[in-house]
Parts: C-alpha cells; structure tokens; sequence
C-alpha cells in the first residue's frame, strides 16, 4: 500500500513522516514516534490504555487512524509531565496516592484525568468516576484512582489560587 505524508504535533513537538493511512495512531505513537506509554490493551476501543489528547479531547488511539491524526495536536502521558522531569500533579498523585496497581491503565487514565480536569477542574467524585468511566482498570484500583484524582484538583486548584 502507498503511504502518504502526516503532519502533526506531538507532545509539543513537530513530527513528519511517512505512514500507510490505515496505520492505526496507537501504532505509529509506538512504533514510529517510540511513544510507549499508550498501551495497547484491547484493540477495540474498550479499554482505554491508549487513550491520548487529541486537540483538546480524550481519544483512544486504537479507533483512529494515523490519517485521521494529521494537522492535529497530540499530547500522550510523556508531554504531560514538564520538559525537566517534574511530574504532572496528577502524576505525582497517582503515585502518592496508590492509583495504580499493575500499572497497565495507568497512561490512558491519567491522559482522561488530565483532560477531566481541564474540563471540570473541581469535580466531585461521581463526575471523576463518571469522567474516567470509558478507562478501564483490571485491578480494580478505581477507588485510589479517584482519590488520586481528587488530590491533584486541590492542588492545582491551590496553586492556581496561589498564583492569582
């Protein structure tokens, strides 16, 4: 098959390549760009470990093709933290707070939080459980899941209040 030309923006950086077009994202994140932290988990768009931003809403990246993708803007669990290191705030409370077990969904769960939390920066915990309810954890960690969640919308509520 004839591979055609994408353009797109991920995790703050410009990419060109060359990709077939029926090249689903999650691969050619994987694959091509040696993005891992999306994970593919069921392949059907159930599970929600490879859940990415895509300009501004929660995609999974296994239900899209690399086509689809070109001329947006991508962010996956790796531009999430800073360009130092620093994790995100819901990345240091995933950790802190337990949020992970396995760790498998973890990526595509704190890639929807962070979005959940740009649309509803303080929500209450039947909207983070609803927020998040297309990600699934086989560990059942849902319950650290959602504290985590909660922990970090105070802090960046703090730190925002702080900075006003």
């Amino acid at each position: 098959m004839a591979k055609m030309h994408v353009k797109m923006t991920v995790n703050g950086r410009d990419v060109e390549a060359l990709a077939e077009p029926r090249t689903l994202l999650i691969h050619f994140l994987r694959e091509e760009l040696a993005l891992t932290g999306p994970h593919i988990g069921c392949d059907t768009g159930h599970c929600g470990a490879c859940t990415v931003d895509l300009d501004g809403k929660s995609v999974k990246s296994c239900t899209m093709f690399v086509a689809q993708a070109t001329g947006t803007s991508i962010t996956t669990i790796e531009g999430i933290a800073e360009p130092d290191g620093t994790l995100h705030a819901l990345q240091e409370a995933f950790r802190e707070h337990h949020g992970l077990q396995c760790g498998y969904c973890t990526p595509g769960m704190i890639t929807r939080a962070y979005r959940l939390l740009q649309e509803n920066p303080s929500p209450s915990e039947s909207e983070i459980r609803y927020g998040i309810s297309g990600n699934l954890c086989r560990c059942t960690g849902y319950q650290n899941i959602v504290k985590a969640v909660q922990a970090a919308a105070e802090q960046l509520a703090a730190a925002k209040e702080a900075a006003e």
